[in-house]
């Protein structure tokens, strides 16, 4: 019966990995998912901890890299710094990532 609970962790950590655009985003929700889901399935403190850190690291795996390959950077006179648009989310951001 442990065997099946750990295949519904699993399963449903990965699923629910997928929600975020970004790779801090992404392990956050798969944490939090994975902590309530191993609460549920264990039924102790243990059980969320261990779906918690499953369901980050899943998320922060699954992570696209190749966002940033092909973006196109502009400079901004007034601030002096570089910045691209991103257009899955259609946010824009500085060149170290936050947003401007």
């Amino acid at each position: 019966m442990k065997a099946r609970g750990l295949l519904a962790l699993t399963t449903a950590a990965m699923l629910v990995t997928a929600c975020g655009t970004t790779m801090t985003e992404r392990a956050a929700t798969g944490g939090l998912a994975g902590a309530a889901i191993g609460a549920a399935v264990d039924s102790s403190v243990a059980g969320a901890l261990i779906g918690g850190a499953a369901g980050a690291t899943l998320g922060a795996v699954t992570t696209k890299r190749s966002d940033n390959v092909n973006r196109r950077q502009y400079y901004d006179e007034r601030a002096g710094r570089y910045y691209y648009y991103d257009s899955s989310n259609g946010r824009y951001y500085w060149e170290d990532g936050s947003r401007r």
